[in-house]
């Protein structure tokens, strides 16, 4: 095998050390392999050691998986027994693990139909659940009508909470003992405070569940806040007076218009003791502890709720559902619906809850090893693989899904270990049972014999080598400590001239004794390796990726470079959306470089200036706001939408520079939000509490919008005519003055007037008495 060679480091003195350092390393038993002078080591790559002259002496172990126990699949869940219904297969596996060798097998999963159904219904009595309760007076009747149409065998249960009876939780003033609506105008009659009361254990009779809930009436507590963490913790723990069945699905349906108290909530009313997760419930079936035992905390809750194969349904009104729909992602198997003020929509909730939760499988492991690595690759309806994922969605009554799990240990446990894990789906009671055994000792290891003529009498041979005893030296154990000689030096050097041992070590009965280094370990036949001289790489040796050896870095699987600084794995390097880098960057040694202008974060998800943010954005408001879109599921909205602060404003603001203005149609109306990217890597989205939606006009309205915007033109029109005409007159007036203030004449005469009288003047000469006269003649 070309490249780096983990298994010929050197390093590995036995068998069992050579199993441990990779698992295609393998081991050479065989007595003659090699020689006193030679590098060629017994833990070597197989093909390796085959092609040295190993064959048929060579140890190597692998991990193997077996099938113990494969009852089939059913089909339909009710009929005379339901105790062998199967949901999984197969049942019990059994694995045999060398550390680092993986080996999968493969699991199936089918939800039956007509499956057994158990609901108890966990209601608020608080004051202001008082319309609710009027309203689910008949709730019996009907939600057994709808229940049946889903499975033939469905039971009812009924039980109430409000808080702890002590302060400041509830009033405990004595005027308040038997009435703490005492002086509250709006109702003032109402029963004591309890924490919980089971009132109904599950039954067919749903005739009951109604005369139960007509006997109820609302008590009022002091703080806004309830006790019904109390409640879940109790119906889910008190199996046997609740009547869960273990052949049936369990659902907890949890109704409540408010907030509810949780772990450390105690203390203000004194109460420092953590809760136990145990039943509680007295003679009355009324909740014994509630004043001695904190509330419990959510992983209290989860723990229990899935140890007792109970979905929980969190049915809340709108304004409290952003805060229950946070608390599913920590209460695995958990849904939130919304739940109208005056609990008219219940039935359709629970049935939609109902259908929710059994068009989805999701697989848990239970008492995993801590040594014990698990992946899992989900087979869903579609056909395709999805690596990394337990879960499947979009599922019908019927369908089969499968999960490869791949298994690998890590190292080996001490001596004669086996441990067991428990593979299940999420509510139900089927499981899966892992039985897991280590293989980390060489068959080779068991034939050892003391005292052995091949170790000159003086050590035992084992797998190939002697184990010399205490003062006893050399591959056969023939020299006793401290003897030398120079007739033994000449194989304590690499080569002519080179100095004995390298220098790190004495030359004794024809080895190397290599000196104790504070550094670290020095080895090898002539002293010349080490495991300190090796690249580093932010002070650490090897990057933590690898092992040193003889001044080289053998890097571990998944990791290249001189210091092994480079991880080959790309897992990093994908975003939620199932893309490289989010297709904005390439993946270089396991991280992110963004190439898209503008892109940053881990996987470059952020990005305010790319193309289709706002898109992606949309589908995190969707899920997270409103319970819709494709990212509705709650896990994967989790998933998907981790990183993004979501606050629902009246009014958006639109002033700031580096906040992107986003909008998408909402049935006929628009949703607008910002998107800002903040310096903590997280995304802002505020977004506006209501769409934005314009009225259609009616038709009145756009024909008399059309007849007054007529006459208005016509009015513009006549307008601007009549002041082209003023214009044009008043130009003409102006250009008439001109020329009459430069006409020659006077105002009084007429130019084309002449006199009757003509005056012509003639000149003449004549002789008179010879006298000349000049003169006119009149």
């Amino acid at each position: 095998v070309e490249g780096l060679n983990l298994c010929t480091s050197g390093s590995a003195t036995s068998c069992e050390e050579c199993l441990l350092i990779h698992p295609k390393c393998a081991w050479c038993s065989k007595e003659e392999f090699g020689s006193t002078k030679s590098i060629t080591s017994r833990c070597d790559f197989l093909q390796n050691l085959i092609a040295n002259g190993c064959a048929g002496a060579i140890e190597n172990p692998s991990s193997s998986s077996s099938v113990v126990k494969n009852v089939p699949l059913s089909s339909k869940g009710s009929g005379q027994t339901h105790l062998d219904v199967t949901q999984i297969t197969p049942q019990k596996v059994a694995l045999n693990l060398r550390p680092g060798d993986r080996t999968s097998f493969r699991v199936q999963v089918r939800q039956v139909e007509d499956y057994p159904v158990d609901l108890y219904y966990l209601m608020d009595l608080s004051l202001s659940m008082n319309d609710d309760l009027d309203n689910i007076r008949n709730l019996g009747t009907k939600l057994a009508e709808e229940m049946r149409k889903l499975t033939s065998n469905f039971r009812l249960g009924f039980g109430s909470f409000v808080d702890k009876n002590i302060s400041p939780f509830s009033y405990t003033a004595p005027r308040y003992q038997n009435n703490p609506c005492i002086g509250y105008k709006l109702f003032p009659s109402c029963v004591p405070s309890f924490g919980f009361r089971h009132l109904l254990s599950l039954t067919d009779k749903v005739d009951r569940f109604n005369e139960e809930v007509q006997k109820q009436k609302v008590s009022r507590n002091r703080d806004a806040p309830e006790g019904g963490f109390d409640a879940i913790l109790q119906a889910a723990v008190c199996k046997e007076k609740i009547g869960w069945r273990k052949e049936a699905s369990h659902l907890l349906v949890f109704t409540t218009d408010d907030v509810p108290h949780i772990a450390l909530d105690g203390k203000l009313g004194g109460l420092v003791q953590p809760h136990d997760g145990q039943c509680h419930l007295n003679e009355a079936n009324e909740y014994g502890a509630s004043s001695q035992l904190d509330y419990p905390s959510l992983a209290l809750l989860g723990e229990k709720l899935a140890e007792n194969n109970i979905h929980l349904i969190f049915a809340v009104t709108k304004s409290h559902y952003v805060l229950y729909k946070n608390f599913t992602a920590l209460i695995p198997g958990t849904t939130v619906e919304i739940l109208h003020k005056d609990s008219k929509n219940i039935i359709e909730l629970i049935v939609k809850a109902y259908n929710s939760i059994r068009s989805k499988v999701e697989l848990t492991v239970w008492d995993s090893p801590e040594d014990i690595g698990l992946t899992f690759t989900a087979t869903c309806q579609d056909g395709l693989s999805y690596p990394g994922l337990r879960k499947c969605g979009d599922l019908k009554i019927g369908d089969t899904v499968s999960f490869e799990v791949a298994v690998e240990a890590r190292s080996c446990p001490t001596e004669d270990t086996s441990h067991a894990f428990t593979i299940k789906p999420a509510g139900f009671r089927d499981t899966l049972e892992v039985a897991v055994t280590y293989d980390c000792l060489c068959g080779c290891t068991g034939r050892a014999a003391p005292a052995s003529g091949k170790c000159s009498g003086n050590g035992t041979y084992a797998c190939g080598l002697c184990e010399c005893d205490a003062g006893y030296l050399g591959a056969r154990c023939e020299c006793e400590e401290g003897a030398s000689g120079d007739m033994h030096h000449a194989m304590c050097r690499e080569a002519e001239g080179k100095p004995l041992c390298s220098g790190r070590g004495e030359c004794s009965c024809n080895q190397c004794l290599c000196y104790e280094s504070e550094f670290g370990n020095i080895y090898g036949p002539f002293c010349e390796c080490d495991d300190f001289s090796c690249a580093r790489y932010k002070g650490i040796l090897c990057s933590g990726h690898g092992e040193c050896h003889c001044g080289e870095c053998k890097c571990h699987a998944g990791y290249i470079g001189d210091n092994c600084n480079c991880s080959t794995e790309t897992d990093g390097c994908v975003s939620s959306d199932g893309q490289m880098c989010s297709g904005r960057g390439t993946c270089v040694c396991g991280k992110c470089q963004c190439t898209e202008p503008g892109a940053f974060g881990e996987t470059c998800e952020k990005c305010p200036t790319c193309p289709g943010v706002c898109s992606t954005k949309r589908d995190c408001i969707e899920c997270k706001l409103f319970n819709s879109g494709r990212l509705a599921d709650n896990q994967t909205c989790q998933k998907h939408c981790k990183d993004e602060i979501i606050t629902t404003v009246d009014v958006l603001e639109t002033d700031d520079p580096n906040a992107i203005l986003c909008a998408y149609p909402v049935n006929n109306c628009v949703m607008k939000f910002t998107y800002l990217e903040l310096a903590s890597g997280k995304s802002n989205l505020t977004v506006l509490k209501e769409p934005a939606c314009s009225s259609a006009p009616s038709a009145v309205t756009i024909v008399l919008a059309v007849i007054g915007s007529v006459v208005l033109i016509g009015i513009i029109l006549l307008g601007l005519w009549k002041l082209l005409v003023t214009i044009h007159d008043r130009r003409e007036f102006d250009r008439f003055q001109s020329e009459r203030s430069r006409a020659r004449y006077e105002m009084a005469s007429n130019p084309l007037y002449r006199k009757p009288i003509s005056t012509h003047n003639i000149e003449f000469t004549f002789n008179k008495l010879n006298k000349s006269y000049n003169g006119t003649v009149d």
